[in-house]
Parts: C-alpha cells; sequence; structure tokens
C-alpha cells in the first residue's frame, strides 16, 4: 500500500543506487519496490527504472529517475537521531565514504546531493539545556565541527575542556 504522505527525491538515472545505499545504511530501511517506465520518456526508454519505492528510517520516499538538471539542495534533508558516537561515526562515514562531502555541525551530503543531519541525541538534549549558560557553550562547540563529537558536546555542556561560552 502506498502511503497518503511520500518523499519524493529526484535522481538522475540512479535512484535505484541510492535507495539499496539507504537500505543498506540506514536501520528501518529497505527497498520496497522498482516500477520500469512503461514507455519511453524525455530522460529514459520504455523498460528503465522510472521509479524506485524505499523506506528510509522508517520513512517512506520514491524515487524518481527524472533525469539531469534538477539538484538537490540543503533546505530539505533528513535528520537521523544517533544513540552514541559508534552509531554516529559508522552513518557519517557510511555517507562520506560512499562519494559523500562533510559540512558543518552534523550536515553532511551524499552522492547524489541529498543532504543529511546525522544529529546525535545527546547534542540535541546538549543545546535544548534548560540550563541557558550550557546550551550555549554545548552549541558554540558544535559550531566548530563537521561530524559530531559526542564527548567533546558533553565536555562544553558542563563547561569542560576549555570551551568558549
Amino acid at each position: 500500500m502506498v502511503s497518503k504522505n511520500t518523499v519524493c527525491l529526484w535522481y538522475n538515472g540512479d535512484a535505484l543506487d541510492a535507495a539499496n545505499f539507504y537500505a543498506k545504511t540506514f536501520p528501518d530501511s529497505s527497498v520496497d519496490a522498482v516500477h520500469r517506465a512503461p514507455g519511453d520518456y524525455p530522460s529514459g526508454k520504455e523498460g528503465d527504472v522510472l521509479t524506485v519505492q524505499f523506506t528510509v528510517a522508517g520513512i517512506p520516499c520514491l524515487g524518481l529517475n527524472g533525469g539531469p538538471g534538477v539538484e538537490h539542495g540543503f533546505a530539505f534533508s533528513f535528520q537521523i537521531a544517533t544513540d552514541d558516537q559508534e552509531e554516529t561515526d559508522r552513518l557519517w562515514d557510511a555517507i562520506v565514504s560512499n562519494g559523500g562531502q562533510e559540512g558543518q555541525c552534523c550536515w553532511c551530503t551524499d552522492r547524489w546531493g541529498v543532504s543529511w543531519q546525522i544529529a546525535p541525541r545527546a547534542l540535541t538534549a546538549a543545546i535544548s539545556d534548560p540550563d541557558t549558560a550550557a546550551a550555549k557553550r554545548a552549541f558554540n562547540a558544535m559550531m566548530n565541527m563537521t561530524k559530531i563529537d559526542i564527548a567533546a558536546i558533553e565536555a562544553a555542556r558542563r563547561g569542560d575542556g576549555g570551551a568558549v561560552s
């Protein structure tokens, strides 16, 4: 059954590659269906993969092989809440080492141009701490990071390690 609300992502002929990568990388992810074009279309031929239904961390998605000229941007991203440094490292490294790029403050981009935030739960808790000084120290520490270092965030939150407030 197709979900009532599905995220549609545009790809240039490699939606199935992206879906397979997401399915092997993120928990609660899968490739659910592959649909081939019933006829020729501007960027493909009859029988080419036209759409791929897949799930990323429980979110239903549709990959559309719409062709060149439509780029992903930072205005949309998947935010994955991680439980520890091991999970943070594994997901970040999987994206970046597969042709992706590092960004600032927990952001990275996969090789297809889709933006991801690999955001440890500890970071979210730290920057929303009711102790505004602790939240500010953690936030300032985060602003100097690419991949999040949970130990450094927690040290900054506590006021340890020379974090600037």
